[in-house]
């Protein structure tokens, strides 16, 4: 089941200029998944951007295809978050090409099917530092910036396995929890600078990296707990994302809104 071909995908609302003259700096954006949704979403509603992703290929792809929608080239650099040079380089860049950056959205992340007891050090550390640590840095590098100008939004991609319990998942959960946890610490120290920093849990959604790389029994099983039976459809989860980063939610900071149709 795709997001795309799945049942009962609502028709999706258009651009209504929500981000209109914002600039935005995305992680992780190349491929099907949420981020390229989000990138997509971000031009829709009248936003510059600037997407990086560690897959060079998949990202100069990426910047074709969102070109080809007709809303603008964005800006683009190859950058591996677990690099703090890596993230520096991409802050400069986009600063470079934006001028400032109103919004960042933190949206690398890695997964990974491991019993804790057979776990090993390197899958422990490699999922906390692409899913957790790189928020931590990414945020470091962005947060003096936007304190400065006394304005910016910074959103977080968490998960609701942050809240959950699912066998095999305890270096994701342990990173996503940490990643609620970061964010409402973030949020209470930027508040002062008018900086609002929130993040969104999603549950399932559907993408083809997805389907790839989980089982179809599993993708099965975890759509069928969601109450509309099916997973979300990415652009459901960017458009959360988007609600984040405007005004509209002007008054929301430290906040996890669960994007799933489960209660956690």
């Amino acid at each position: 089941m795709t997001a795309e071909t799945g049942p009962n995908i609502p028709t999706l609302p258009s651009g209504h200029a929500l981000l209109a003259g914002r600039t935005v700096l995305l992680t992780a954006a190349a491929g099907t998944g949420i981020g390229f949704a989000t990138a997509a979403r971000c031009l829709e509603e009248g936003a510059r951007v600037f997407i990086s992703d560690i897959h060079e290929r998949r990202l100069a792809e990426a910047v074709a295809r969102l070109e080809s929608q007709g809303h603008g080239r964005p800006g683009s650099r190859v950058c591996d978050v677990t690099r703090q040079a890596d993230v520096d380089a991409l802050v400069a860049a986009a600063r470079a090409e934006l001028g400032h950056i109103d919004v960042l959205i933190n949206n690398a992340g890695l997964g990974g099917t491991a019993n804790l007891v057979e776990m090993t050090d390197e899958q422990w550390s490699r999922v906390l530092d692409v899913s957790l640590t790189s928020v931590f840095r990414m945020c470091r590098a962005v947060l003096p910036h936007m304190y400065e100008r006394k304005s910016g939004v910074v959103v977080n991609n968490a998960s609701v396995l942050g809240w959950r319990a699912q066998a095999g998942q305890a270096h994701y959960a342990a990173a996503k929890a940490g990643v609620m946890a970061l964010t409402r610490c973030a949020a209470i120290e930027s508040a002062p600078f008018q900086v609002r920093i929130n993040a969104v849990a999603p549950s399932i959604a559907m993408h083809a990296f997805l389907e790839k790389t989980t089982t179809p029994e599993l993708l099965q099983e975890l759509s069928r707990r969601e109450a509309f039976g099916r997973p979300a459809d990415v652009r459901e989860v960017a458009n959360v994302i988007i609600f984040l980063a405007s005004d509209l939610a002007s008054y929301l900071t430290g906040e996890v809104l669960s994007v799933s149709s489960q209660h956690p």
